[in-house]
Parts: C-alpha cells; structure tokens; sequence
C-alpha cells in the first residue's frame, strides 16, 4: 500500500531537511522519495546524518532536473502549499486528502513539497491535482519542509491503519470496578489504623476524594496489584 505514494521534493535547499524528511518516510513505511533540481549536492553527509537509520530511503532517492519528469509514474498529483493561490486548482482540506486517498486506492499518488524558503511556484502547482493546504496558525502559516511531510505522512498511515490502532487499544483490559473496590476498602483500613480522618467531621470529605482519585483510574490487574503492594508496604513499620 505504501508504496504507491510518492514524495517529490522541488529544489530543496538543506541536506538536513531532505534527511529529516527521508527519516519521517522510514518512520510510517514510505520509501519513494524524489528530489528535483537540489540546490546542495545530493547524497552528502548532512542529508545522510539527519536521516539517521533511512540511509536506504536517502540511497535509492531519485533526481531530477525538471518537476514534470518526477511525475511520470503518478496518476494523481498533490502539492503542498502554506498559503492559497490564485490558480484554477481544487484546494482540499486534511479530510478532503484522506477522502481522496482511500477512495482511490489503486492510483499511484504523488506529493509535492516546495523549497523551503519560497514554496511551490505557480508552475510547479500547474502539474497538480489538488493544493493542500496544512491548517495552521494564521500568525504564522510557513512550516518546515521536514515537518510538512511528517505530517502527511503521518494522516497516510494513520487512514490504512486505523484498524489495527484502535484493535490494540480494544486489547487494553481494564480492571473491574469490584477489583478497584478491594483496593480501596484497604487502603481506608488502614488509612484508619494510622488515625488519617482526623479531625473526624473531615472525614466523610477525605474519603470522598479518595475515591474520586482512585475510581476515575483505568488500570489493569497488574497495575491493580502493585498499586496493592505499595499500599501494604508504606503500612509497614
């Protein structure tokens, strides 16, 4: 699935970015990265050192010199923007993105990255699908090149693995309510031992608070049961 997506980045200026960016790509299973008219030598040392573990993904990067040509094997292009153009393009949201990119799964997709100091030219869009735009603050719109794509990357992953996410949170056992009873009636006991609910017209309150500290925790058996030692530890001399 992954690697129908495709990550073109226009005349990228830093080495440090094009890591960054290479290690994001690693980071969610995306290997497809296309460099177009560099400005600093591509590999060097930077780009390799901020890629950290994606060597692999910096090695196998494609260049080229113009953005047409890195859009041959693509059916659909989407290009990244910090601010709206004035172009007969369809401007799609996050949601739009993930409407688009699970409805059309046998196309391969391409996204298009803009230089860091100026973003996508008017042609570059041209070659596009759609313009998405990243919502961000309206003080201060620009993102990072590295942290764009980490982003996308990211609402990728996250649209064709939401599945298997919330299947591993469903796999969270969290004790029963009886357990955390147990629980709690020892440790009033010996609360009460030590002379805690004093003065004794505070008491109804103390215990009120702690049952809302202790009730509202979603703990499972084995939490359940240090939490049990603990308290039967600090009660002995």
């Amino acid at each position: 699935m992954n690697n129908r997506f495709g990550f073109i980045l226009v005349r990228p200026q830093l080495g440090e970015n094009i890591g960054a960016c290479a290690r994001s790509m690693k980071n969610f299973g995306f290997e497809k990265l296309y460099i177009v008219d560099p400005k600093i030598s591509f590999p060097n040392s930077k780009a390799k050192a901020t890629s950290v573990g994606a060597f692999d993904v910096i090695n196998k990067a494609k260049v080229f010199d113009k953005v047409e040509k890195a859009l041959d094997t693509f059916n659909l292009v989407i290009s990244l923007t910090a601010r709206r153009r004035d172009i007969n393009k369809k401007n799609i949201s996050i949601q739009d993105f993930k409407k688009i990119i699970t409805k059309k799964k046998n196309l391969n997709i391409g996204l298009i990255f803009g230089p860091e100091a100026s973003g996508l030219s008017n042609k570059d869009l041209s070659f596009s699908n759609y313009i998405l735009q990243i919502p961000t603050s309206s003080k201060f719109k620009s993102l990072n090149l590295s942290h764009s794509l980490t982003i996308i990357c990211y609402e990728i992953f996250k649209s064709f693995n939401d599945k298997k996410i919330k299947t591993k949170l469903s796999n969270f056992r969290v004790s029963s309510k009886s357990k955390i009873s147990l629980i709690v009636s020892h440790l009033i006991n010996l609360l009460e031992k030590k002379d805690f609910f004093l003065p004794i017209e505070k008491k109804h309150s103390m215990l009120l608070n702690i049952n809302n500290l202790i009730y509202r925790l979603e703990p499972n058996d084995k939490e359940l049961r240090v939490l049990a030692s603990i308290i039967s530890s600090l009660s002995k001399k």
